[in-house]
Parts: structure tokens; sequence; C-alpha cells
């Protein structure tokens, strides 16, 4: 794909989605048990608007989108990148097993009580432990006599994902019915809970990690190429992939340690967008930003519209059932790569 075209789609891409996201982020600001309308949430965003209308939007549902908005980047930023870096698109935050090992952390939290540390704080800070702990073992596991083979790498994150989600059903089994549902609950995923206080935690986190990966665009693409014509460009392998993983690491920790498990994010918009937009992860990175961000937006939309119906799913859900169908996908259109006959 030429430059100029590359930089034509992505403009109409970010245009489009910037759109789609406003419209979103109005709905999702109206739900409430009787829902505003539009021009009531657009009243109450320019400082007017009824005390009670004040409180849904700025206090009940503003949190929420925020932390939509920074966690579907985060996860959808960090998928792009470890797709460019293991050049291997089932590559994910998921896959890898950072996911479970939040889950870990958070059901450890829920479960056993640390001495002057409420379950409020102790949850999100052992979710984010247990899940940077995860990626140094999965990437001590895959050293193969120094050298760190990307099947390995991938193989490694999936048994240690299977054996992690193994302990949390553990966990689950021998705690509290109280406990179970609160278990149960965060590895569904919900914004629910989202507050400013997170927020202050959250959003710097996310925003820094996402600005050093972008910065390291342009030795991404010389990987892509493959190790031998990265190193033939003065690409230090080792280097950019140990530093790429700490910060993907850092922006899924802080996303999940709040939030809970939200699958498939880091999946399936990071291949919508390079469909779109080309595989130059200058271009690519930023744009998944945006559309993991309109992503997580519109699910929490239709997980809070299904409200009359089922209640209030969490998003997880919503994520799971459309990224297992692409996940599917994905595995038959590889099957002759892999050896699948």
């Amino acid at each position: 794909m030429k430059p100029r075209k590359e930089h034509t789609r992505a403009l109409i891409a970010i245009a489009f989605l910037t759109i789609v996201t406003i419209v979103i982020i109005l709905l999702d600001l109206s739900w409430a048990n009787w829902p505003l309308s539009i021009s009531q949430v657009i009243d109450v965003l320019m400082g007017g608007g009824s005390s009670v209308n004040r409180t849904i939007v700025m206090t009940i549902n503003l949190p929420r989108v925020v932390m939509g908005i920074f966690v579907g980047a985060g996860l959808a930023v960090s998928g792009a990148v470890m797709q460019a870096m293991f050049r291997n698109p089932m590559a994910s935050p998921y896959i890898l097993g950072l996911s479970n090992g939040a889950a870990l952390g958070a059901a450890l939290g829920m479960v056993t009580t640390i001495p002057l540390i409420p379950v409020a704080i102790a949850v999100p800070a052992l979710a984010f432990i247990v899940c940077f702990a995860t990626v140094m073992l999965v990437y001590m596991l895959s050293r193969v006599g120094g050298n760190i083979q990307i099947e390995t790498l991938l193989l490694s994150g999936i048994a240690v994902s299977a054996l992690l989600s193994a302990l949390v059903s553990l966990l689950t089994f021998l705690s509290s019915q109280d406990q179970m549902e609160q278990i149960v609950f965060w590895t569904m995923g919900s914004l629910s809970k989202a507050t400013w206080s997170n927020l202050m935690f959250v959003v710097p986190v996310i925003s820094m990690g996402i600005i050093l990966m972008a910065t390291l665009s342009k030795e991404l693409n010389a990987m892509m190429l493959g190790d031998a014509h990265a190193m033939d460009l003065g690409v230090d392998i080792r280097k950019v992939r140990i530093i790429l993983l700490i910060f993907s690491t850092l922006v899924i920790a802080a996303a999940v340690s709040f939030v809970g498990v939200i699958g498939f994010v880091g999946l399936i918009i990071p291949h919508i967008v390079r469909l779109v937009v080309g595989p130059n992860n200058r271009i690519l990175i930023p744009v998944s930003a945006f559309a993991g961000a309109t992503y997580l937006v519109m699910c929490d939309y239709i997980a809070h519209s299904m409200y009359t119906i089922t209640g209030v799913l969490p998003i997880g859900i919503i994520t799971a059932i459309v990224g297992g169908p692409y996940f599917i996908y994905l595995l038959r259109k590889r099957k002759r790569e892999v050896g699948w006959n």
C-alpha cells in the first residue's frame, strides 16, 4: 500500500471513528433506569441540567465511559504491538496468559485478608502485580540458550495461561458463596466499578504506555520483516522486544486491574484496523487505540441497553461473543500454515 493511500485511508478511518465515538459516548452517558435524551446529556456536559441529571451523567456514567475509552485503547494497542512483535496474528494479551494472571491476583485479593489493606485496594494491586509476574514467568520459560523463540514464547503463554486458569477455578471452588460471586463477576469483566480515583492511576499509565510503544513503531515495522532483516537495519531485536513486552504488560495490567478480564479486544481490533489502513505501525497503533476505545464503549452501551431484558451484562461477555467466532475464523484461515490438514 502506497504511503499516500495509507494516510488517506487513515484519515477516513479516523473521521469515521470520530463520528461513531461521539454518538456512542452520548448514548452511553444517557443510560439510566429511565434513559436521558441526548439533548439532556449535552446540556449536562455544557454545565447545565438538573442535579439528578448531573449525578447520572457526571458521577455515575462518565467515569465508566472514560475507563472504557482508555482500557479499550490500551488493550487494542497492546494486541497490535504483540501481533507485530511476534509476527503472529493470534498473539494477544489473552493468549499470553496476562489476563489470567490478573484474574489470579484479583481472586487472591478477594479470598485472602491482607492486614491494613482494604479489599478495594488489594484486588487491583494484586491483579497488577501477578499480571506483571506472569509475563516475567512466560519470558523466562521461553528462553532457550539465551534466545527467545517466538513459537516457544506463545506456547509458554498458552501453558501458563491454562495453569493460572486452573488456579483461579480452584480458588473459586474453595471460596465462600459471596467470594465466589465476586470472582466470577470479576473474571467476566465490567466497567461498572470505575471511579475517578481509579482513573487517576489508569489514565496516566495507559497513556504513557501507548505513547512509548508508538515511539517504537519504526523498529516494529522492521521486526515484521523478520529478525534477520531487522538486525540488518540496525535494530537490537532482544532489547526492543523486552521493552515492548514490558510496556504492553504495564498497559494490560493497568487496564484489567480495575475492570476485570476483557478478552478479544486486543485480538480482533488490530486485525480490523490492519485491513483498513495497512500494516504500517506508525498508522496502525494510533488508529487501533481509537478503534479499541470506540469498540469497548460500544460494547458497554450494548451491555447496558439489555438492562430491561437480562440485566446489565458483564462487558467481557459481549466482547467474547464477537471475538470468539473471529478467533475461530483465524484458526481456519491459517490451518494449512500450521499443518492442520
